[in-house]
């Protein structure tokens, strides 16, 4: 999986890359991660990528011309879709995640600023992605949380002896399965206790336990 991601403040979106799992997945190449510096596109002396709304309204767009500039400037693969994180986007979920974005080869992300960006620029967009009702300052923290639910899932990114597609939250299609609670040593702390099923050793009625929970 190659990304792609076009951003004002790439080095928020790279310095979480770097560590953990997602790191490591990076450094031994099961994902690539290609971060695009909007601001390099940007017009004139100043390298202005934003403007004032039409219309009137508070607040500064993101300009068209840079963000089709920067998007056309990314080579790309057969199996490829862009994406724009926005309030107006469809709703991320595990099944769009595992039936949509995993399969391709290519994910270019455009990170939002300001008040908004020029509408133009959904002409170039696949998948619209909205994480919930509410707004945040920038696509930069929607941007990794798709890379990190996407990356998780490619084969050989979790250590062995974990699977993403197993006991996880939301791993059937239907998005409707949660994990259930877990638990570690000690037994007893503090007065409480871990349920007595997953003392037991019966790994049937574990399952069942873990199953019945929803």
């Amino acid at each position: 999986m190659r990304f792609d991601i076009i951003s004002l403040f790439p080095e928020v979106i790279e310095s979480y890359c770097s560590v953990s799992i997602l790191g490591r997945a990076f450094k031994e190449s099961k994902a690539t991660l290609n971060t695009h510096q909007l601001r390099n596109f940007g017009l004139g002396k100043y390298k202005k990528v934003d403007d004032t709304p039409f219309g009137g309204g508070t607040g500064m767009i993101l300009k068209a011309e840079p963000l089709f500039n920067a998007h056309s400037s990314i080579p790309k693969l057969n199996k490829s879709k862009t994406l724009i994180l926005t309030p107006r986007g469809h709703l991320l979920t595990q099944p769009f995640i595992r039936t949509k974005l995993l399969p391709e080869e290519q994910l270019i992300i455009i990170c939002g600023r300001y008040e908004g960006f020029d509408e133009r620029i959904m002409s170039l967009v696949d998948y619209p992605i909205s994480l919930g009702n509410f707004v945040l300052t920038g696509g930069e923290l929607g941007a990794m949380i798709v890379i990190d639910a996407v990356t998780r899932l490619l084969e050989g990114v979790l250590p062995k002896g974990l699977s993403a597609h197993g006991q996880d939250s939301f791993a059937d299609l239907e998005g409707k399965l949660l994990e259930a609670p877990q638990y570690t040593r000690p037994a007893d702390f503090r007065g409480l206790k871990v349920p007595e099923v997953l003392l037991s050793g019966n790994h049937k009625e574990i399952d069942k336990w873990r199953n019945e929970y929803n």
